[in-house]
């Protein structure tokens, strides 16, 4: 695994032509832009963990047929600062930096103190999203960074924190059928309170605030209040449906007072995350109408999710599908230590991922007797008994195993759906099959090939699709063998079969996440504003009036 994982990877800075085997379909036109950590070691120093590393964005342009490769760091603030210092000096989850090590005492309670809140990172490196006509890399910081999907030119540097009042976001947000990004976020004890807050950024601005960019215009729907002030729950993603939003409290716990205290006492921030496996996992149901939490109280055993699948309402009913683990040893395995080793051992997963189908009632009837299973859906095993206190203890029904980096049909989100496009994970972490899950018929498809490992599969719908499988699935494949080059492939999504694959000869890296944008999307890009100017535009127009 250390070709994996031994080395950086080089920029691809100009656009390299691809070798096409097969055919590649007449209508797909656009770039799969993916995002992930591609340089761990700077200068004598190096990152502990692999989702530490500095943002590498690639990308394939696909049109008539042909497929061309480029990549680029990408150039936050953070990765400047450590190139420019040739060592790591800006901290990440996994590895704590030191600007200074020969500072004296006095000047490491300085640093201490502009420490105990940190100012984290914007080494974007999980996800791209798009807002409005504009693209984001993402983290799970209060920063994103907007990038040229085309040059992959790092743009302005967003806060969300000049916009809502949060510490921490998830990479995941949704988008509902107008375009517009719902997404969450963690307060950390502000006006003595610890919060989940929902917010919504619009698509559009409306013609009578001319001049302001949506980011200007985010709403908060919803705010939940976590269970313990110093205490809150991690999470990566959330769910949606049409109505509601869906929330996991987990007991996977960032502890506010480790927190503060890790720059002095020399330990990274993921040392301050605790699995609490003595302790509940709280489910929340949002009703987005309204802006109010369901007032019934849920609860399922304690576990840790990364990925939300997709939600769905059905006959009174709020079904939600996830990703789910016993505990949180995952992120051990990612440790570099363990993934370069080439000992099956050292980065053995532990915990096998269960995707998991829970099943919610919206409305409970009062007189239900204590024990009894609220749900009575034919279409699952899920079942929600009603205890004696008026909590719900929701029972999942388990639907397969080894699954990972799951992808639907987006326009199935929040809808009753049947495919699931997922990597499959073994005896290690990193994958090396894809699977197209049926959930109907629990029977799976599978691509593998010796030596290779792919990336987050990527479902990319016909034009006028009918039917929820028809199109096609793109994932960026890498291998252990350094005599067999990447490629990009493209799987017929209904068959899963091989269409084509696109050969480059590059040092590729593994990525987590990304979005297709198909050229017709590039195009309404190319006439809007950016953010940048029309908040500019804002700042000229109010200066203006007074």
């Amino acid at each position: 695994m250390d070709v994996l994982f031994g080395r950086n990877k080089k920029e691809q800075l100009e656009p390299v032509r691809a070798k096409v085997r097969g055919k590649i379909p007449t209508w797909l036109q656009g770039i799969l832009l993916r995002n992930g950590p591609g340089m761990h070691t700077v200068g004598e120093t190096s990152y502990n963990h692999w989702f530490d590393g500095l943002a590498l964005l690639h990308s394939f342009t696909i049109r008539d047929g042909e497929v061309y490769y480029r990549s680029k760091y990408l150039r936050s603030d953070t990765y400047n600062a450590n190139i420019e210092a040739n060592r790591i000096v800006v901290s990440e989850f996994g590895t704590m930096a030191y600007p200074d090590p020969c500072k004296n005492i006095f000047s490491k309670a300085f640093s201490y103190l502009s420490h105990t809140i940190p100012d984290f990172t914007d080494n974007c490196l999980i996800n791209i999203i798009k807002c409005g006509q504009d693209y984001y890399a993402t983290t799970e910081t209060n920063y994103i960074r907007k990038i040229d999907p085309q040059s992959l030119e790092t743009l302005e540097k967003i806060d969300y924190r000049k916009y809502v009042a949060i510490n921490l976001a998830t990479a995941h947000p949704h988008y509902d059928s107008a375009g517009n990004v719902l997404n969450m976020g963690t307060s950390i004890v502000d006006k003595g309170k610890t919060k989940y807050v929902i917010f919504k950024i619009p698509a559009a601005v409306p013609d009578r605030t001319e001049g302001k960019g949506p980011m200007k215009h985010t709403e908060v729907l919803c705010s939940i209040h976590s269970r313990s002030l110093l205490n809150p729950s991690y999470y990566h993603s959330f769910g949606i449906t049409e109505n509601y939003i869906v929330f996991l409290e987990q007991p996977f716990k960032l502890d506010i007072l480790k927190l503060a205290t890790a720059y002095i006492r020399g330990v990274n921030w993921a040392s301050c995350l605790t699995f609490h496996k003595e302790e509940k996992t709280y489910i929340h149901i949002v009703d987005q109408r309204t802006g109010k939490p369901v007032s019934t109280k849920f609860y399922t055993d304690p576990m840790v999710v990364f990925h939300h699948v997709n939600a769905y309402e059905e006959d009174g009913c709020l079904l939600f599908d996830v990703i789910a683990y016993e505990d949180s040893s995952l992120y051990q395995c990612f440790y570099l230590a363990h993934l370069r080793e080439n000992s099956e051992e050292s980065s053995r997963v532990t915990c096998v991922s269960a995707l998991k189908r829970f099943a919610v009632p919206l409305c409970v009837d009062k007189n239900a007797e204590v024990g009894s299973n609220l749900i009575k859906l034919a279409s699952t095993t899920a079942g929600a008994l009603k205890e004696i206190d008026g909590q719900v203890y929701c029972q999942p029904e388990l639907l397969c195993e080894g699954l990972e980096l799951p992808r639907i049909n987006y326009a199935y989100n929040g809808k009753q759906y049947r495919y699931v496009f997922a990597a499959e994970i073994q005896r290690r972490p990193i994958p090396n099959k894809m699977i197209k899950y049926d959930i109907l018929t629990k029977s799976f498809l599978k691509w593998e090939e010796e030596d290779y490992w792919p990336a987050e599969p990527l479902f990319v719908p016909t034009p006028g699709a009918k039917d929820e499988d028809d199109g096609i699935i793109l994932s960026a494949i890498i291998s252990s063998d350094p005599q067999k080059p990447p490629f990009l492939l493209i799987l017929d999504a209904k068959s899963f079969t091989e269409l084509a694959r696109a050969y480059v000869d590059v040092d590729m890296h593994l990525d987590l996440h990304g979005l297709f944008i198909p050229d017709a999307d590039l195009a309404l890009r190319k006439q809007a504003p950016s953010q940048e100017v029309q908040d500019r535009a804002s700042e000229h127009h109010v200066a203006s009036q007074t």
